[in-house]
């Protein structure tokens, strides 16, 4: 039941994500718009003062390091544009299918290692993975921002 009620809830979140991303791309993009997600959703973390969300650094690590390694699908559709002297963030037909294809690869990862792991550590364990995928996606979006940021200044002198 648990599981139905968690893969309901990621599906939920993944439409709202298309539309939230959809919205975004019609108003200019800025620094704060692109830092304020990560930085939100660190509060998360406080779940790992209370012990059943617990996980070993190993577990830490590799969680982590799969969502950096999801938010290469990310990274690569994120693209920016200039347009009338602001910068947008272009969207990707892709956005969607990527989001939707890494919820697949969740609710498979969450059925192999639910059964071996507790619902609180598992619960931790994709925190991380979550954490791990916007917080280098929204890096590297700050990244490709700054650089067309500095193109416009130029281009403005």
């Amino acid at each position: 039941m648990l599981v139905v009620g968690s893969t309901i809830v990621a599906a939920l979140m993944a439409v709202t994500m298309i539309f939230v991303r959809m919205r975004a791309a019609k108003k200019p993009a800025s620094v704060k718009k692109i830092i304020l997600p990560p930085v939100f959703m660190s509060t998360g973390a406080l779940m790992f003062l209370f012990q059943p969300f617990r996980v070993e650094w190993l577990q830490v690590v590799e969680a982590f390091t799969l969502g950096v390694f999801f938010s290469i699908f990310l990274i690569k559709t994120s693209k920016f544009e200039i347009k009338d002297q602001d910068i947008y963030l272009i969207p990707s037909k892709a956005f969607v299918f990527i989001l939707f294809g890494l919820l697949i690869v969740r609710i498979v990862l969450k059925l192999i290692i639910g059964n071996g792991i507790s619902l609180g550590e598992t619960s931790g364990m994709f925190f991380l993975l979550a954490f791990g995928m916007i917080l280098s996606w929204r890096i590297a979006m700050l990244l490709q921002y700054k650089r067309l940021e500095k193109q416009l200044a130029h281009s403005n002198h």
